[in-house]
């Protein structure tokens, strides 16, 4: 089942009850895509309280025109310290949802807050979507309990099964959660800003300061610098790479956990740090090769920014990258976590300039497409087909803002 059935005929504006353990102006791709999200469905007149962390001692509940906040207590998530989990608030949401009922509860994370999210929209009858956006249960293995890798696979099916809708972003994920037993998924896609992210953004200044000139092979990766990315990847095909070229360079921009230990061991790689908007726009178009080695990503954001900023990407053969590359027409693909096959084809693709400049040009045509107005118009669809099958009757009060 790929999208539910749905009537979009003049839908009347939902309250929308969106639960996120991260959202904006943390950098990671789960709240950068809740942040499109908001966007587009405010947008469409549909009215948002977010109930989310407060990410600093200063943060105060937002209360405007279509969107207000409700901040919760978090903690931080170990090897992740610049996030924060959502601690239970099953009691507080029961009292807001009693006062002000959404149509919708969409639960974006599983975290605790997420569960008592759930817990409470089910107890008072309100009909429940949830996104699966990150494979916690593969993490697991990275920071020291894999062997929870099991129990926390089977936690997030009893998750989302309590749900009346898991959305995905691809249809491999999606028949792969349905082989894993989970019910009701969907796929609703995700978009690229291909304004922003555009090949027009290449600096020739900025690849001076690399010591690269227009015939210098820049590799490119954008990635939380961490252990869960595979990065070790990057770095034996860069070397690799350089034996074909030794005058290619390798910008690793992101930061994290690894990135001290990276930096140590290879001096001669460029590390610009976490960059966002503009700076990280012209980095990704002024680089030639992009290598993305994770295999824990359920969709990777990063590989269709790449693509957009025109470039030639190599990555394993899942997520966005097989959802919308095509190889050796828009990129290569590399059978899942086939290290050698990374390498060889990284190595090969250096050693042919003309190939790259092809699978560039190809790629930004690829994405030109993929905007995000379409993107939420499915997922309006899904949400109001939500609504509808649960039979719960529009309400249209204001949701008032309010805190922890």
């Amino acid at each position: 089942m790929n999208t539910p059935d749905h009537d979009l005929s003049k839908p009347a504006p939902l309250n929308i009850a969106l639960v996120t353990e991260t959202y904006l102006p943390e950098v990671n791709g789960v709240a950068i895509t809740i942040g499109r999200m908001v966007q587009g469905l405010r947008k469409r007149q549909h009215r948002i309280h977010m109930i989310r962390p407060r990410q600093f001692k200063q943060d105060v509940a937002a209360n405007e025109e279509g969107y207000t906040e409700t901040l919760v207590t978090g903690m931080p998530i170990p090897g992740y310290p610049e996030l924060k989990s959502g601690l239970p608030a099953k009691g507080l949401l029961m009292r807001l949802w009693k006062l002000h009922r959404p149509d919708v509860v969409h639960i974006a994370t599983e975290g605790p807050l997420g569960w008592s999210a759930l817990s409470a929209a089910r107890k008072l009858n309100i009909p429940v979507s949830t996104d699966f956006h990150t494979n916690f249960h593969s993490y697991s293995q990275h920071y020291g309990v894999g062997l929870l890798k099991k129990p926390i696979a089977a936690y997030l099916r009893h998750f989302h099964n309590k749900a009346a809708c898991t959305l995905v972003p691809t249809v491999s994920l999606q028949q792969q959660l349905e082989f894993e037993g989970y019910m009701n998924v969907f796929v609703v896609s995700r978009g690229v800003d291909a304004e922003l992210f555009h090949p027009a953004k290449r600096s020739a200044e900025l690849r001076a300061s690399w010591n690269a000139d227009e015939n210098t092979p820049v590799v490119m990766l954008v990635s939380r610098i961490a252990p869960e990315k595979n990065l070790h990847v990057v770095i034996q095909a860069f070397e690799q790479m350089r034996k074909v070229n030794p005058l290619a360079r390798l910008v690793m921009v992101g930061d994290g956990p690894a990135r001290a230990e990276l930096e140590k061991q290879h001096p001669h790689v460029i590390f610009p740090g976490m960059l966002t908007g503009e700076p990280l726009a012209q980095h990704y178009a002024s680089g030639d090769i992009f290598l993305y080695p994770s295999l824990t990503e359920t969709y990777g954001n990063v590989t269709v920014e790449a693509m957009a900023s025109g470039l030639a990407t190599v990555a394993y053969d899942y997520a966005a990258a097989r959802q919308h590359m095509r190889h050796d027409e828009n990129g290569l693909l590399v059978p899942f976590a086939d290290t050698d096959a990374f390498v060889k084809l990284a190595t090969g693709l250096i050693s042919d300039m003309e190939r790259v400049n092809r699978l560039r040009h190809a790629a930004r045509q690829t994405v030109e497409a993929l905007t995000w107005e379409h993107i939420m118009s499915e997922m309006e669809a899904v949400l109001l087909d939500t609504v509808r099958k649960q039979g719960v009757q529009h309400v249209q009060p204001e949701l008032s803002a309010a805190t922890d």
